[in-house]
């Protein structure tokens, strides 16, 4: 038997997505200590390209890694009629993982103190002084990897029990059109021209990169997941018949699911140890927004750690997960309209207080204007309900594909 090596550093960060490449890069840049990026070796195991979107001020922490920023967003009623808004001071930005992750490992390879290790995490364990991560390296050597803190952002295996649990899960195209069919400034962020349905909410997202190049989805807020033929159907329609697009080709595509969950995740899981990113409850389960939290609690954790500070701060405030938990009961009972609930939000609301609100940066003055231009009644019914529920474990159908 190969016997292991070990290695050390001050922080150890686990997996390669957004939230493990955001804790990595704010570490290396404000000098927090040595930082290990332990990444999934080239392999079915590692994920595909995959696009995250956050709206942002004039932050230029992340650089070349935005591919596309849009000044204006649309919402499209049920009733076909849309609105168009501007949410300055913000800018709706998409970041690729491919440009992302370059700009990460380019910045730990200049930190004297920063690297990236190509490796399977196979156990995690508080010891003296620390943790311990159990890795395998390529080719099968055992690896030990000794760290003050580790942060884990891999997927868990199941989500924690929860009072109530959506997906929000989607697919979509990259389309190239024959012709100039997109305004690159604006981005259409939910289109409820989509037959909807019988459970939950559906809408298109459109995000313009050229004249004649956008990427296009389809999404649900639902129980569970379609089947990949499904989201082709739909995202068939969508194109054609609702955006009238005819000459077309795809490029690539994407399919994923998010939790919107008003399940507990546990942020710390030893003396030593950490979640992050959606396994920490980062994901807003009003919305299934991850980046711009994993960004601030990236920031704040680096932050504390250069400061000496043990306490690190959660993603979400009480306020803001105890609205979305009376938002996800009212959708899933359908006591609120859901197509109607958002866009009469984009409509009645001044789009940056909005968008604060999303991100959970807004007064209880501030919340209690936007509560009343939401049904009142049921979310009233809805909010005096929610405590008395118990939580208790959700299983996710599962379709004849793999999302």
């Amino acid at each position: 038997m190969t016997p292991a090596s070990t290695d050390t550093c001050e922080a150890a960060v686990l997996g390669g997505g957004a939230a493990g490449l955001s804790l990595a890069y704010h570490l290396a840049r404000t000098g927090a200590g040595s930082v290990t990026l332990v990444e999934q070796p080239d392999g079915p195991l590692r994920p595909a390209e995959r696009t995250w979107c956050y709206w942002g001020q004039d932050d230029t922490d992340l650089g070349d890694a935005v591919s596309a920023s849009w000044s204006r967003l649309r919402v499209h009623g049920p009733d076909g009629r849309d609105v168009t808004v501007d949410p300055t001071p913000f800018t709706y930005r998409m970041v690729r993982s491919t440009p992302f992750e370059r700009m990460v490992h380019s910045c730990l390879e200049r930190s004297p103190a920063g690297r990236v290790l190509r490796a399977t995490a196979v156990e995690v364990r508080d010891v003296p002084g620390g943790a311990e991560v159990r890795c395998t390296l390529p080719g099968g050597r055992p690896l030990t990897l000794r760290a003050r803190r580790v942060f884990d952002s891999r997927p868990l295996p199941s989500l924690p029990p929860a009072r109530t649990q959506l997906l929000q899960h989607f697919r979509g195209w990259f389309v190239h059109t024959a012709t100039e069919e997109f305004d690159p400034m604006v981005a259409t962020l939910m289109d409820f021209r989509v037959p909807q349905p019988s459970h939950g909410l559906a809408f298109g997202y459109v995000l313009p990169l050229a004249a004649d190049r956008a990427l296009v989805e389809y999404t649900e807020f639902s129980r569970a997941p379609l089947t990949t033929s499904a989201y082709e159907a739909a995202l068939g329609h969508y194109t054609r018949e609702i955006l009238g697009l005819r000459a077309f080709t795809v490029g690539t595509a994407e399919q994923g699911v998010i939790p919107m969950t008003d399940a507990r995740f546990p942020g710390r899981i030893g003396r030593a140890v950490y979640r992050i990113g959606t396994a920490g409850g980062a994901t807003r389960p009003s919305t299934g927004y991850t980046f711009a939290a994993v960004q601030r609690q990236s920031r704040a954790i680096a932050t504390a750690l250069r400061d000496g500070r043990d306490t690190l701060p959660p993603p979400h405030g009480r306020r803001a997960l105890a609205m979305d938990a009376v938002l996800l009961r009212a959708l899933d009972t359908g006591r609120i309209d859901g197509p109607a609930f958002f866009t009469d939000l984009f409509r009645l609301t001044q789009t940056p207080r909005l968008l604060r609100f999303l991100d959970g940066a807004t007064s209880v003055h501030e919340e209690w204007g936007i509560g009343l231009r939401t049904p009142v009644g049921p979310m009233l019914r809805t909010a005096v309900e929610v405590p008395f529920l118990s939580r208790r474990a959700h299983t996710v159908p599962r379709t004849g594909d793999t999302p």
